[in-house]
């Protein structure tokens, strides 16, 4: 026991020494000003707005200017350099795959490399499924969520017919859309992959199970939003009526809960999948048009990020964050706010990320149906 506390303390140290080398390795010139254009996936909007004024007043010499997009729409946006009126320093989707398949695609268009360098993770979320408290009672009668449930709702189209009161009207699933969005694609992925039983692969996402099920959702689903920041404004203005069940990051529905609260008069329930997956929101510092001097001032909030007292915020905006921290005791958390469902650790099986050739074509596949 003692040999290992030794041991856990020596790569501690190290671990120290490392990000403390980085940091000067990285830190910007004194007396040179920059401006950082972060873009990120909107389920960071809340926590990046509370930490820019605290970088900012620790680094009086870097100015952040934020922006959010769906990640896939930010991904596409900067492998065609087609954001309108900025050019970003850090990119920052929700996960690490949606950048690799951008690195793939940018050195087989351009020949070079597209970061400065190895992306960082930053802050983790699960996704998970949710539902106003009355309408998940009926839909989930064994309080778990069932995909196998929604399909049939989504076939019944009226909540008369499955249990509900006929005043609900109809059954209405909400989710992102996939081609703009990364929550869109990971909806398609965890849902396919449960109707075929098996993992899924390129060979195996053409077959009649997967079609139909894409073909029910883009009947089902009207309009879906860009970004599930704004699928999660949308449940919760409008409220049961336009909105029953909705599927998006743990992250976001934690933080937004209490808003729900306040304007529906009532939270909805978090339901947890199993399987599900767990998604990373990820940084790389651009490369094209960022000199090596902005380039140090990206890593310099990047570092920021990671520091613990930064990734307490994370948490208490409803992330998992990278650092070893008890959820259940960091002040103001959502976790010990009593949110109907929500568990700081969620007994539940974890399937990897799906490969970035699976999600293209699960989106080609919504593009042709």
């Amino acid at each position: 026991m003692v040999k290992k506390k030794h041991l856990r303390r020596r790569t501690l140290l190290s671990l120290g020494i490392l990000t403390a080398g980085s940091v000067l390795t990285w830190a910007p010139l004194p007396g040179v000003s920059h401006t950082v254009v972060v873009v990120a996936g909107t389920e960071l909007r809340q926590v990046l707005e509370i930490l820019k004024p605290r970088f900012e007043q620790q680094q009086p010499g870097i100015q952040l200017e934020l922006h959010f997009q769906g990640s896939q729409e930010l991904a596409n946006n900067y492998l065609d350099d087609t954001f309108p009126d900025f050019q970003p320093t850090i990119l920052i989707p929700a996960n690490q795959e949606i950048l690799e398949k951008l690195a793939q695609d940018w050195r087989a268009r351009e020949n070079t490399e597209p970061f400065f360098s190895e992306p960082q993770p930053i802050a983790a979320t699960l996704m998970v499924g949710i539902a106003w408290p009355e309408r998940g009672q009926v839909l989930f009668p064994q309080g778990r969520f069932a995909w196998e449930r929604v399909m049939q709702a989504m076939q019944a189209r009226q909540w008369a017919a499955i249990g509900g009161p006929a005043a609900w009207g109809s059954f209405d699933f909400r989710m992102t859309d996939p081609l703009r969005s990364n929550s869109g694609q990971l909806t398609l992925a965890l849902w396919s992959r449960q109707v075929l039983g098996q993992e899924l692969t390129l060979s195996n996402l053409n077959s009649p199970p997967v079609t139909e099920l894409i073909r029910l959702l883009k009947q089902s689903v009207y309009r879906p939003p860009r970004s599930t920041d704004i699928l999660l404004e949308e449940f919760i203005s409008q409220g049961p009526n336009e909105g029953d069940v909705a599927v998006v990051y743990e992250s976001i529905a934690l933080s937004r809960w209490s808003q729900a609260q306040a304007s529906q008069g009532q939270g909805y329930r978090i339901y947890y999948f199993s399987p599900t997956v767990t998604t990373v929101s990820t940084a790389a510092i651009a490369r094209r048009r960022v000199s090596p001097g902005l380039a140090r001032a990206a890593q310099t909030f990047i570092a920021f990020l990671l520091a613990p007292e930064q990734q307490q915020v994370f948490a208490q905006q409803g992330f998992r964050p990278m650092t070893n921290l008890d959820l259940s005791q960091v002040p103001a958390s959502p976790w010990t706010q009593g949110i109907p469902g929500v568990e700081p650790s969620p007994q539940v099986q974890r399937w990897p990320m799906p490969k970035a050739e699976v999600l293209e074509e699960l989106k080609k596949q919504w593009q042709r149906l």
